[in-house]
């Protein structure tokens, strides 16, 4: 396949995958990745049309000696009964589920006092509730009775989401359901863990080399949520000054302070 991996190959052979919002971007990537690792991928997402395109130039890319299957499968993962039906579906075609990979989500751009009600609860809906839904559906289904690994796929929100507060509260919640989960299901031989996102390290998160790896977001982004922030606050006045004293003056000298810190 086009995508070259880390990994060895047959790693993932007579292994099966569920990926959320398999058919474009970040999702797709991974798919990929996990195909060439000879698994067989199941590809969910709302819009059909794009699927059967996506899988189709996936599959032509699979070497006729890797086992690897590709199949697309709609899905709206806000309708828990779609979810349900999802994981019915792949049982019935593979037998098992292995790993799922929530990837699935859609947010919009604007700031928090423009976010009509609707679009508020689509965005939660969709990033935070049909994670859950899945989860909860290929765990009761397969996963509680014979193991397998979860990763969920969240954002940089660590500092915040300006300019879109709905995706970033949603991701926020996913990191802690990743932990609460971890741990509830953990005696089922359940993996759960969260990656702020690249396909090798959801791999890895999936593989055996992360056997005692649970509960964790990974966050894959060079350092920069050590050191930088995107978000720049215009200057303003509208805050009361500090009472006087020595720490005021200390403190309005270090804002007053507007170099660029250097790493």
């Amino acid at each position: 396949m086009a995508a070259r991996s880390v990994f060895s190959p047959g790693l993932f052979n007579n292994r099966v995958a569920i990926v959320t919002g398999g058919g474009t971007g970040i999702g797709r990537a991974i798919a990929e990745e996990l195909l060439t690792l000879g698994c067989k991928v199941v590809i969910a997402s709302r819009k059909l049309d794009l699927l059967k395109q996506a899988a189709d130039e996936l599959a032509s890319r699979i070497s006729k000696s890797n086992p690897a299957i590709v199949t697309p499968l709609q899905c709206n993962i806000r309708k828990e009964e779609e979810v349900e039906a999802l994981i019915k579906s792949t049982l019935a075609l593979h037998g098992r589920i292995d790993f799922l990979v929530n990837n699935g989500g859609g947010q919009f751009p604007s700031p928090a006092e423009a976010i009509p009600s609707k679009g508020w609860n689509a965005v939660i809906e969709t990033n935070l509730t049909g994670t859950f839904y899945c989860c909860k559906s290929v765990y009761n289904a397969w996963m509680k009775d014979h193991g397998g690994a979860i990763v969920n796929i969240v954002a940089d929100m660590w500092k915040g989401f300006p300019g879109m507060a709905h995706t970033g509260a949603a991701r926020a919640a996913v990191d802690n359901l990743t932990k609460s989960l971890a741990i509830e299901w953990a005696h089922n031989g359940v993996r759960i863990n969260s990656v702020a996102p690249i396909s090798p390290m959801v791999c890895f998160l999936l593989s055996p080399a992360a056997t005692f790896v649970t509960g964790e977001t990974v966050k894959v982004d060079a350092g920069q949520s050590l050191y930088h922030s995107s978000w720049e606050i215009p200057d303003h006045d509208k805050w009361e000054p500090a009472p006087e004293g020595k720490n005021a003056r200390t403190l309005e000298k270090l804002l007053s302070d507007k170099a660029p810190s250097k790493l």
